[in-house]
C-alpha cells in the first residue's frame, strides 16, 4: 500500500512538474483608455471613448498569445434621432514584439467577438458579430517593470450585415512580469 502511494506521489509530481513548464513564465498586463473612430450606426462615423486591456502570455522569447478586451460608450446619430452607443470586444490572438534598450515595439493580430448596443427614445437594437484588430504599438520601459504602451489598431467589425472599419488608438499602463 505504502509503495502505491508512493509510486503515486511521485507520478503525480512529474505531471504537475511538466504541466508548470507548459504555462507562460513571462508576459504582460494592460490598462488604459481608448478612442475608437466608429462607423457601425452611420457612415460618418463617430469617435468613442472607454477603456482598453489585455492580458499576454509569452510562449517563445519572441512570440505571446494575448487576450484583449476592450469597451466604448459614446452617442452616434441614427436616423434622426441621437442614440447612446455601448460596443465590446473580446479578442484573441498572437503577438510578436523584441525589446531595444527601453523600447519594446509589437504587432498582432486578433480575432473574436464584438458586441454594439444603442438605445434611444424608448427603442433599441443589439448585435453581435465577428471582430478582428490588426495593429501594433510600442512600450516604453518607465521602470522595473512598469511602462507607458501606445497602441494602433485597425478594428474590424461586422455589425448589421456589413461591415466597419474602426482606427482604435489606446494608451495607458502596462505592468511586465
Amino acid at each position: 500500500m505504502f509503495a502505491k502511494l508512493t509510486i503515486g506521489a511521485l507520478f503525480f509530481c512529474l505531471l504537475t512538474g511538466i504541466a508548470a513548464a507548459q504555462i507562460p513564465t513571462a508576459g504582460n498586463v494592460f490598462f488604459g483608455y481608448s478612442y475608437q473612430s466608429s462607423n457601425a450606426y452611420n457612415s460618418g462615423g463617430t469617435g468613442l471613448n472607454g477603456w482598453n486591456g489585455s492580458l499576454e502570455g509569452k510562449i517563445f522569447p519572441f512570440v505571446g498569445i494575448v487576450a484583449d478586451l476592450s469597451g466604448y460608450y459614446g452617442s452616434q446619430t441614427i436616423a434622426p434621432v441621437n442614440a447612446s452607443v455601448h460596443e465590446y470586444n473580446f479578442l484573441f490572438g498572437p503577438r510578436v514584439s523584441f525589446s531595444v534598450g527601453k523600447f519594446r515595439p509589437f504587432a498582432h493580430a486578433l480575432f473574436g467577438a464584438s458586441h454594439a448596443s444603442a438605445n434611444a427614445s424608448g427603442f433599441s437594437t443589439s448585435d453581435t458579430s465577428f471582430g478582428d484588430a490588426l495593429g501594433g504599438g510600442l512600450d516604453y520601459r518607465l521602470m522595473r517593470i512598469v511602462g507607458a504602451r501606445i497602441q494602433i489598431d485597425d478594428l474590424q467589425t461586422r455589425f448589421y450585415n456589413g461591415t466597419q472599419n474602426n482606427f482604435r488608438m489606446s494608451l495607458g499602463l502596462v505592468l511586465h512580469f
